[in-house]
């Protein structure tokens, strides 16, 4: 019997650690399927040195490919790839912003983005937030908002989570244009609620089915949309009117639902 070894951490931080291969893998970052042209685009680089990043990436087995057509097209082979990414990202220095755009872009990616296949950044944070506050999750730790716990990473998917479906989850997600039944009939084996502590606002943020079953009907009902060439998404005037009466969400408080009762104490010990 072969007794397994340590994980071998060098030859996978080494594949991060390329500038050109870590903007592949933060262009696939939002879960998308891209060619190698668009790849290539995203990333500043030549279609040589796109194709060579791409075929080290597969060969380190973090990412895969699917044909389509003429066209092959490049994913992250699941959601541990992106996460890495984002716990990568908070503990990176950030890139000095030697233009308009450039500042531009970066802002826009900390206030609303897709992790891997759902909502994150300051938005994220929020419609999560608001999800609590209007009874369609709650906690059972005693802590009633959706602050990073003492003993969570800065930026990690968590295993365990304190949340559970609250008592007005399905109305509250039909509001959204949720059905909290045909999700929860799913045959996938991932976890219905999952939660990640978003890098850049050090909240929670839902992920899971249901994260992502919300990211693909707002992206849908173009309450969101992406931004060309980017993993950054807009927050549309639709979007806005809707997450105002779905959630008293708002962009002038991002942070918070603007319609939030006070926060609860903690029992006491």
């Amino acid at each position: 019997m072969t007794v397994p070894g340590d994980s071998d951490i060098a030859s996978v931080a080494a594949l991060f650690a390329e500038p050109g291969r870590a903007k592949v893998l933060q262009a696939l970052a939002d879960g998308r399927s891209l060619p190698a042209s668009v790849l290539a685009a995203e990333a500043g680089l030549s279609a040589s040195a796109a194709s060579a990043h791409l075929a080290k990436l597969r060969a380190g087995g973090l990412i895969e490919a699917e044909r389509s057509g003429r066209h092959r097209y490049f994913r992250l082979v699941d959601d541990r790839v992106a996460t890495a990414l984002e716990a990568l990202a908070a503990i990176a220095p950030t890139e000095p912003v030697r233009s308009l755009r450039q500042g531009t872009r970066a802002a826009a990616v900390r206030e609303a983005r897709s992790c891997y296949d759902h909502l994150a950044g300051r938005l994220g944070v929020a419609v999560t937030a608001a999800l609590l506050d209007r009874g369609a999750l709650a906690t059972d730790d005693g802590v009633p908002d959706t602050r990073r716990r003492p003993h969570e990473g800065l930026s990690v998917q968590l295993r365990e989570h304190p949340y559970r479906l609250g008592p007005h989850a399905e109305p509250v997600f039909a509001a959204l244009g949720v059905d909290l039944h045909a999700v929860q009939a799913g045959r996938s084996r991932r976890p219905l609620l999952r939660f990640c502590v978003d890098w850049s606002e050090q909240r929670h943020h839902l992920a899971g089915r249901l994260g992502a079953a919300l990211l693909t009907t707002l992206l849908d009902t173009g309450w969101l949309a992406r931004k060309p060439q980017q993993r950054a998404l807009k927050l549309t005037e639709h979007g806005t009117e809707g997450l105002q009466a779905a959630l008293g969400v708002t962009p002038d408080e991002p942070g918070r639902s603007a319609a939030a009762p006070p926060a609860r104490p903690a029992p006491r010990p």
